[in-house]
């Protein structure tokens, strides 16, 4: 793939900004008011739409040991991030009784451009966030269920906008080291620089693993420059990424092979899979603001290559060459938006108006799949390209009826086109669709410190564009159904919202969501299977205290219930769909300069089958980080897996086979343990 369009396009770039929540309220007098965030503390009663979403900080981020940069988003409650692959990959997600498998209907946004690949090579919606750097994170907004107009496509369950400084709070330099020959070095700054300020800021990082007959070897390169600046009625800002990583991977593990001995629970099957990424991008943004409204374009180009090697069945398929496979994606992607909020009406019963026009195009010269040996090509399994374009339109009218109750009504309309040209010409073609969503939140303000809320909604997810003109198997070459090119869900939630003293924020959330059909790729075949219809309702209750100026307590809880809602003799159980989450966290600053932070994951056994008569066991993770500040000098010391627990990331069942067992395989749990305890230690200066 050619990157110059990047380097022709960034001079041109307006804004790539986007996923604003609403607009900042009016402050008695009609004009615009500022919001200042400070993350899981801030109080939202009066900004929020519903109880379920939230605001996380940098000063919460910092608090947090964090193994890898998808460990940013387990804090949004109820999120759980895992890997079942090497450290460049992108992770496993789970929320809301959705394996999300790596980002299918959680939609995430980082500096406005959409991370979620459309028609990927590995799996639709494939989100990885690998290249972001956690210390340059400013906040990460979040939002669950279909709610909100200005999310599109991939949001049923809910969806983050994580943006990062324009102007750091602090210059640093800062070293780390780690147990499996863990190596990081991070340079950041911001400067004033003619009518702007500057930013940049380099990482490098290096590990090995703990994995028995596979070195990792990870390495990762990451580099981000950005200009920005504007005054209080207009600003700018133009951002360019590069990042780059290569790794082996120690993938998902037969529970057989563990206990037989064939291999130890460190172990792996097939020892040369592995990855390549390389994501470059380049972004604008410019927003303009004045008495009574304010106005957002944004502009963004990604260019990005994935070659990923896998084997999961081992030699189900080819019992001579074994079942290894190569997944490609070459792509090039342009998209922007226009937002435009503004205030109506008279002064005592103002109307707050938001809308939007967002469009995306992916340019993909090459998805594929390949039939590999030790990462050589043996075969083509299926190589094609796509051309993928969407347009969507939104609007949302905010209506303050009295001084206890709001309404915000809201319309989306999307509009997609798809055109595949494969190796095998019975799978090119092309076709498009559209899909209006309605979107619906009542607010009632009970006190000045308790919110009242209900929303419905209808969201949606597009579908790989592969399988929505495919008429021929790939693989066995027999005749296929195309997949509808987008998938509707219909969603519901009422929730409470209270603040005690500014020290106490919680918030309880009940839901429902139902989804026309499940979405399920086979990346080993090739093919995109649209399944069974599903429902899914459940209860969270989020808690932040502040117990005093150095001690905060978080207590997190989600409980789901999943299952699909048509009648089949193998049962009616969602295979990945987690029932239960717990998250808590005891976290202490002291005047003198220490820091510390005490952190419990859990997530309960969920059904491997549809059945429910196989069951992954629960896991349970502990990290602990510890900390002194002194000066312009921030020492920190994080223990991943603080007990040594050898519970599971991911669990799976499906038949694979090892030397010497029969042709049909053995059907088996299959496993990614645990990374051991590990303690890295990072040395900051700050300047």
């Amino acid at each position: 793939m050619s990157y110059l369009p990047i380097w022709i396009s960034i001079p041109l770039l307006f804004a790539c900004g986007a996923l604003s929540a609403h607009l900042p309220p009016d402050n008695g007098t009609g004009e615009l008011e500022e919001i200042v965030v400070e993350g899981r503390r801030q109080d939202l009663i009066g900004d929020a739409r519903t109880a379920s979403e939230g605001v996380i900080g940098q000063e919460q981020l910092q608090l947090r040991a964090i193994g890898r940069p998808g460990d940013v988003m387990e804090a949004i409650p109820g999120l759980i991030m895992t890997q079942h692959s090497g450290s460049g990959k992108a992770n496993q997600m789970y929320l809301r009784g959705f394996n999300l498998d790596h980002g299918t209907d959680f939609a995430t946004f980082i500096d406005g451009i959409p991370v979620n690949m459309r028609t990927h090579g590995h799996g639709q919606g494939y989100t990885d966030i690998n290249f972001l750097i956690p210390e340059l994170v400013q906040t990460i907004s979040y939002v669950k269920g279909p709610y909100h107009a200005e999310l599109g496509d991939f949001s049923s369950a809910g969806g983050a906008a994580i943006r990062t400084f324009k102007v750091l709070p602090h210059n640093q330099l800062s070293a780390a080291v780690g147990e499996n020959g863990y190596l990081r070095g991070l340079a950041a700054a911001s400067e004033n620089l003619g009518p702007g300020v500057f930013l940049g800021a380099l990482e490098a990082a290096h590990y090995d693993g703990p994995w028995t007959d596979v070195n990792e070897d990870a390495s990762k390169f990451n580099g981000l420059l950005r200009y920005s600046g504007g005054d209080d009625e207009r600003d700018w800002d133009v951002l360019f990424r590069y990042y780059d990583v290569s790794w082996n991977s120690a993938d998902q593990i037969p529970q057989r092979a563990v206990d037989e001995g064939l291999i130890p629970p460190l172990g792996s099957i097939d020892t040369t899979a592995g990855g390549d990424t390389r994501r470059i991008s380049g972004s604008g943004e410019i927003n303009w603001t004045s008495k009574y409204s304010e106005n957002r374009i944004n502009a963004y180009v990604v260019g990005y290559d994935l070659q990923l090697w896998s084997n999961f069945t081992y030699l189900l398929d080819d019992p001579v060459n074994g079942d290894q496979f190569e997944q490609l994606d070459n792509r090039t992607i342009y998209g922007g938006e226009w937002r435009a909020d503004w205030i109506s009406g008279p002064d005592s019963k103002h109307l707050h108006h938001h809308s939007g026009v967002q469009v995306r195009y992916d340019d993909i010269s090459a998805v594929g799949l390949f039939r590999t040996r030790e990462r050589e090509r043996l075969s083509t399994t299926r190589l094609d390209a796509v051309d993928e374009a969407s347009i969507g339109a939104w609007y949302e009218l905010e209506w303050q009826a009295t001084k206890s109750f709001n309404a915000v009504f809201g319309l989306r309309a999307d509009y997609y086109h798809f055109e595949v040209n494969s190796d095998e010409p019975h799978n090119s073609g092309k076709t498009h669709d559209s899909l209006v969503s309605p979107k619906l939140n009542l607010i009632w303000t009970l006190t000045p410190t308790t919110e009242l809320y209900a929303s419905a909604a209808s969201g949606f997810h597009s579908n790989d564009a592969r399988g929505t003109v495919i008429s021929v198997d790939p693989v066995t070459g027999e005749p296929l159904e195309p997949v509808n090119p987008l998938v509707r869900s219909k969603g519901a939630e009422t929730g409470l919202r209270w603040n005690w003293d500014q020290r106490l924020n919680s918030s309880l959330a009940a839901w429902y969501l139902k989804l026309d059909s499940e979405l399920l790729y086979v990346g080993d075949a090739g093919v995109t299977e649209a399944s069974r219809p599903s429902r899914r309702y459940g209860v969270e209750f989020n808690n932040y205290f502040a117990v005093n100026e150095q001690w905060t307590v978080e207590a997190d809880f989600a409980w789901t219930d999943s299952t699909f809602t048509d009648a089949a003799d193998e049962g009616k159980k969602i295979p990945g769909a987690i029932d239960a989450v717990v998250s808590a966290a005891a976290i202490v600053q002291l005047p003198a300069g220490f820091f510390g932070s005490l952190r419990l994951r859990y997530f309960s056994s969920y059904p491997l089958i549809e059945d429910n008569s196989v069951r992954s066991d629960g896991s349970t993770m502990v990290n602990l980080l510890a900390g002194w500040q002194l000066g312009r000098w921030r020492m920190q010391a994080e223990v991943l897996n603080l007990f040594d627990s050898d519970d599971h990331d991911v669990d799976y069942f499906y038949p694979s086979r090892l030397p010497g067992e029969p042709a049909e395989g053995v059907e088996d749990i299959h496993y990614h343990i645990f990374e051991p305890r590990q303690i890295r230690v990072q040395v900051a200066w700050e300047f």
